[in-house]
């Protein structure tokens, strides 16, 4: 049984950990207001932007002119998974839940005998990988924490993987962030990114009379890059808003937690100190009577 002096430090101890973990869920709070504000307002103009792509590779995906980034390379034999994750920890099960599908997705394609390869940005999501498949980090690239993504940073990273491609590194690129629900949701999600997937439900070409000057082929040259830029600029500002509402979650469980282990202690400390007391007294009074 632990001594009086053992418990306190304990008590003390745990109390010192729920005053961080309270204070790391108050910054979390307050930095998720803004992150989903900013992951909100990208929304729109990414899902426009999605459909005037959409529409214009309607037109041209089957021609001959088509960009490299739309028609690809031919093959489907390199797969490239962009894992976007964070660069702290502290978020739960935030990073675990991306790696694990980027895993997942990683085991099926070597089944089916593809090659595989990884691009990493943030570093939580490197010692898994690395160690569940050695050797296969091609790049790699650091996010700025504790601030929020730019636009720079996104460019900066599909410049990479632009440049990784056109060499022929990889033959498909797939992203796979978590797109940002709610404080208590954030939901993996994978999405391929190169060659450009056309939705389903895309708006289909229209019938009416329309000129394109210039043509589609060369504007879709020109927009299917900053295409690629917004939709990785993206992937960081949810990831950025889930982060901080995956923090926030778990940083309140720990501080319960915190609570819950701070009023066992001191059941067992008075109880203890109860019984310390007891003893005591038996001994007077045992004493006292040998008199």
């Amino acid at each position: 049984m632990a001594s009086l002096k053992e418990l306190k430090g304990r008590i003390a101890s745990v109390k010192s950990t729920q005053k961080i973990t309270k204070a790391k869920q108050m910054v979390a709070a307050a930095k998720l207001r803004k992150a989903q504000a900013a992951a909100e307002a990208a929304r729109p103009y990414n899902v426009r932007l999605e459909r005037i792509v959409a529409t214009l590779a309607s037109k041209v995906s089957a021609s001959e002119s088509a960009p490299k980034l739309l028609a690809g390379t031919g093959k489907d034999d390199v797969h490239l998974l962009v894992v976007a994750n964070s660069d702290r920890g502290l978020a739960g099960a935030f990073n675990a839940n991306i790696v694990k599908a980027a895993v997942l997705k990683a085991r099926f394609l070597i089944a089916e005998g593809k090659t595989v390869q990884f691009y990493l940005i943030g570093r939580k999501g490197r010692p898994v990988i690395n160690r569940t498949f050695p050797g296969m980090i091609v790049g790699q690239y650091d996010t700025t924490g504790a601030k929020a993504p730019g636009y720079e940073q996104a460019q900066a990273i599909a410049q990479d993987i632009s440049a990784m491609f056109f060499a022929g590194k990889f033959d498909v690129a797939h992203l796979f962030y978590s797109t940002f629900k709610s404080a208590l949701a954030q939901i993996p999600t994978e999405q391929q990114l190169i060659p450009v997937a056309i939705p389903a439900d895309a708006p289909a070409a229209s019938n009416a009379a329309v000129e394109y000057e210039p043509d589609e082929a060369t504007i879709l040259e020109d927009l299917l890059p900053r295409n690629m830029t917004i939709q990785l600029f993206k992937a960081l500002l949810e990831n950025m808003a889930s982060e901080q509402g995956a923090s926030m979650t778990a940083m309140d469980n720990a501080t319960r937690n915190a609570g819950d282990l701070i009023n066992n202690l001191t059941i067992q400390y008075n109880r203890s100190r109860q019984a310390a007391i007891t003893t005591e007294l038996i001994e007077i009074i045992a004493g006292a009577e040998a008199l």
